[in-house]
């Protein structure tokens, strides 16, 4: 009787991971320097598909670099499908803490108080960030406002700008271009051309606009700057009467444990961004520093897709339906 109770135990703690996995996705690192290193990506937004994009990336880490990758999704909990307008149901906290950095990617995500401790935890760990797009507005806390972490919300006044600008280095601001309409062209910095996440970095575009950027820390280094273009072809000149704006910065932030975060963040990263060869490359390498394996950054980092990408333009409302997180195995 005890050992088919045993059985009868091993057989639904199975059924348990089971279940849990079909809520997120995770690409084990295959040879290369990052073999060994576990990264995890938070999505979660609206209108840039990050559900998209990351997993796309998340892939070129694992099979062309080395590292684990695992990607964690806003779910429909009736349907289990990818729901990145469901800002409240992040499942996979619990694997966090098993990871050597975080790429964030969300947008007015609310975590609950258990989840938001397991963030606390990460960031007072000294752990890199990796942080795209709407990472500068990642939280919006609305159901508890008493949270011992309620000053992560992006319009915090209890600490200025909430996560985005305290740790990240800047929280929502504008869009500094029409949006939709006048697309985004990176210049190099080039007090940093020499930078190693720099490193094979020279063109990059993206058909999202810039952000506008008002408070960024004067000890962050802005590795690229961001042009407004007068359309939305690469082709298309800058728009000469629009200032250029911080497009990717490097800082650090040092939390209450003394611990010190190595952080990278950059205001593009649309999935349709993502089709630009010298961005993805810009994003691994930033993963390579954040691991201080800057060393390990080749001169041009191999960024060729895995498999078929084919990424939704951004909008609202226009993420395709019916995807469940094992859809993108």
């Amino acid at each position: 009787m005890k050992y088919l109770s045993a059985l009868l135990l091993t057989a639904f703690l199975a059924t348990l991971v089971v279940s849990a996995a079909k809520d997120w996705v995770v690409y084990e690192g295959q040879d290369g320097p990052g073999k060994g290193k576990h990264l995890i990506f938070l999505t979660g937004d609206e209108e840039y598909r990050s559900e998209e994009g990351m997993p796309m990336l998340a892939k070129i880490l694992a099979v062309r670099h080395g590292f684990k990758c695992t990607v964690l999704f806003s779910i429909d909990p009736q349907t289990g499908n990818i729901a990145p307008d469901n800002q409240t149901n992040l499942p996979g906290y619990e694997l966090i803490p098993t990871a050597d950095l975080m790429v964030l990617f969300y947008r007015f995500r609310e975590p609950d108080e258990d989840q938001l401790k397991i963030l606390n935890d990460y960031l007072e760990s000294g752990k890199p960030i990796i942080g795209l797009r709407t990472a500068t507005h990642a939280f919006n806390i609305k159901r508890n406002k008493g949270s011992e972490f309620a000053h992560y919300d992006f319009r915090s006044s209890k600490w200025q700008g909430g996560f985005g600008q305290q740790v990240l280095g800047e929280t929502w601001i504008n869009h500094h271009g029409r949006h939709g309409r006048e697309a985004t062209r990176g210049l190099v910095n080039g007090t940093y051309q020499n930078h190693p996440i720099l490193r094979g970095v020279r063109d990059v575009f993206g058909p999202s606009d810039v952000y506008g950027v008002r408070n960024l820390d004067p000890a962050a280094q802005v590795l690229l700057y961001g042009a407004t273009l007068v359309g939305m072809k690469p082709t298309d000149p800058v728009k000469l009467d629009t200032t250029l704006m911080p497009l990717a910065w490097i800082k650090s932030y040092t939390g209450k444990a003394g611990n010190t975060n190595r952080i990278f963040c950059t205001t593009m990263g649309a999935s349709v961004d993502l089709l630009s060869e010298d961005l993805r490359r810009l994003l691994v390498n930033a993963c390579y520093w954040g691991l201080e394996m800057e060393q390990q950054i080749p001169n041009r980092s191999d960024v060729a897709i895995v498999g078929t990408y084919e990424p939704t333009m951004y909008g609202f409302g226009s993420y395709q339906k019916g995807v469940k997180p094992a859809d993108h195995e």
